[in-house]
């Protein structure tokens, strides 16, 4: 792949320009997860923007766990988005900070609010809360608490932290405006009510901050330059400038937003995601049809891929959805310079050759990769009983029909040239077995009288070959936009994943985790952890055809028709 070029969009703009002026003299950015999921692939997109910016300019980006919420926080999940942080190539070093370390600070702050009448303890049911925010098309109801004297909240506010309430029975209330056509600022929660054991801190608190409010206070307390949201917290800005305006903060960063990254047959929703989990619909957050990082990973998609595709989708403010096919063409362009070749049978069919001397074994020579002569090659094990791609043959063949068939001639890849002379089938019709002869002067596809077919296809050697389960994987959504007809599950695909038996090459059988091999002519996988010593389990990462490549082509030739 080429390098990639330094990118520019109006954020890196907002930055240089901040530099320039003075405003800071260097950047700080956060990411902030919740530790309640698995990162996604949306998720890369802030995570390379984050990191990359800081490392770009200079500065540096903080993770900070925002674990306001502990009945929905897990300490598996915080390892797991540090592990997918660091897989994406990006790392924080000292700079680990969690939403908890301000917990008393934040508290303090809430309480500054209600001495300055700016937050009240309110004691409406969620459902009249609801119910009284108003609409798009109507102000909200102040609640009937929304004036109780100040002390009296503040009284209130100590005796929730004490214990005294039951969960949901009060909330703690910014004052700010019922009538706001921004609904947002419409009196939102600051604390809740709630009896649940926190990761970190354990029993010792039992009212929790809303996340609006400790996101933003804790940019401040980090001291964070420039905070980059993506588009969905557009209009929760003006309540995060809110409370800066109204708490002494220790710094006012400013929030900037940007479009995330939505992909076509895919969901990004953390209870969505959920929902496929908890309902079986795959095997769990790492299946390999999941758009989760970890899955993603599993799968065999490259760190280097995703964050090809964050630059290829570049950092606007306008929302769209990309094609996955880019994702996948990019990984190609990598994996095809980067990936070993080997050969796998999928479907397979036994091809005796009958002038083959019986018992011999003979060791062919086979380039790992076609145009890295660095990377060497191995010997492959050929002899008198072989396994080909069942679709390889053909009993009756079409003219253009170049590979196997009764009289035909093809080449054998690395060994030699085979001839069609029978075959047998069952009693459905089936081709049980294909008989041929070799030419033993054409090893290499070479031959004295210079002949060439228009053939070639791969095999493997049936006695030597080792088995192998393939898992080949199809999206998990039928529709480009799963969510199309209102219930995403009536859109799964019920092939988006088919478990076939191989037989590969005998090296593939000590192939290493994590690296990934293109079996020839069947696209790119990976060993799957489910793979044992005594069982091969290889994922298909993505299979050789480039539809992505082909789309921009014809989008070309249409450009240059008119």
């Amino acid at each position: 792949m080429c390098p990639p070029e330094t990118p520019t969009d109006f954020i890196r703009t907002i930055i240089q320009e901040d530099l320039a002026s003075g405003k800071h003299q260097s950047i700080v950015t956060r990411f902030p997860p919740e530790p309640n999921g698995f990162l996604h692939v949306g998720h890369a997109k802030a995570i390379c923007l984050d990191f990359g910016v800081a490392e770009e300019f200079g500065g540096r980006c903080h993770l900070r766990f925002d674990d306001t919420n502990p009945s929905k926080e897990e300490q598996l999940y915080a390892d797991a988005i540090q592990e997918d942080i660091r897989w994406l190539g990006f790392d924080w070093g000292e700079h680990l900070y969690h939403a908890s370390d301000y917990f008393e600070q934040l508290f303090e702050w809430a309480c500054h609010l209600i001495r300055e009448g700016h937050a009240y303890v309110d004691e409406q049911t969620a459902e009249e809360m609801r119910a009284n925010r108003g609409d798009l098309n109507h102000p909200g109801v102040d609640s009937p608490y929304r004036n109780r004297p100040r002390e009296e909240s503040m009284d209130l506010f100590l005796r929730m932290r004490a214990g005294e309430f039951e969960d949901g029975a009060k909330v703690l209330r910014a004052r700010i405006d019922m009538a706001s056509p921004n609904l947002t600022m419409r009196d939102p929660a600051i604390y809740r009510i709630q009896h649940s054991p926190h990761p970190r801190t354990g029993d010792q608190w039992c009212i929790y901050p809303m996340y609006d409010f400790a996101h933003g206070q804790s940019d401040a307390i980090e001291k964070i330059t420039h905070s980059l949201c993506t588009l969905e917290f557009e209009n929760h800005r003006p309540l995060y400038d809110w409370f800066l305006e109204h708490l002494p903060v220790p710094a006012k960063p400013r929030q900037y937003e940007f479009s995330r990254l939505n992909l076509s047959y895919t969901i990004t929703s953390k209870r969505k995601l959920k929902m496929l989990v908890d309902g079986g619909h795959v095997n769990g957050w790492d299946d390999p049809r999941m758009p989760t990082l970890c899955g993603m990973r599993r799968r065999g998609f490259t760190p280097q891929s995703i964050r090809a595709l964050c630059r290829e989708v570049g950092v606007t403010r306008t929302e769209g959805t990309v094609d996955f096919a880019l994702l996948q063409s990019l990984l190609r362009e990598e994996l095809n310079e980067t990936a070993e070749r080997r050969m796998a049978v999928l479907n397979p069919v036994k091809v005796i050759v009958e002038n083959w001397p019986q018992g011999k074994v003979e060791m062919v020579t086979a380039k790992n990769h076609p145009s890295d002569p660095l990377r060497g090659s191995r010997e492959v094990p050929f002899g008198g009983e072989l396994w080909i791609e069942r679709d390889d043959f053909r009993i009756e063949a079409p003219r253009k029909f170049f590979r196997l068939k009764p009289g035909a001639e093809v080449r054998f890849k690395y060994a030699y040239y085979l001839t069609c002379t029978g075959y047998e089938t069952d009693a459905d019709g089936e081709v049980t077995e294909i008989r041929c002869t070799y030419d033993p002067e054409s090893k290499g596809g070479n031959t004295e009288d210079g002949r060439k077919v228009k053939g070639t296809i791969h095999w493997v050697h049936a006695p030597s070959a080792a088995a192998a389960e393939m898992r080949l994987y199809d999206h998990l959504f039928r529709e480009p936009n799963p969510e199309e007809g209102g219930d995403f599950l009536q859109n799964l695909n019920p092939d988006s994943l088919k478990v076939v038996s191989a037989w590969v090459e005998p090296d593939l059988a000590q192939w290493p985790a994590k690296k990934a091999v293109q079996m020839e002519r069947l696209g790119y996988f990976c060993l799957d952890p489910d793979s044992s010593g005594e069982h091969l389990v290889f994922n298909r990462t993505v299979a050789l055809r480039d539809s992505w490549a082909k789309l921009e082509k014809k989008i070309q030739q249409g450009s240059a028709g008119t």
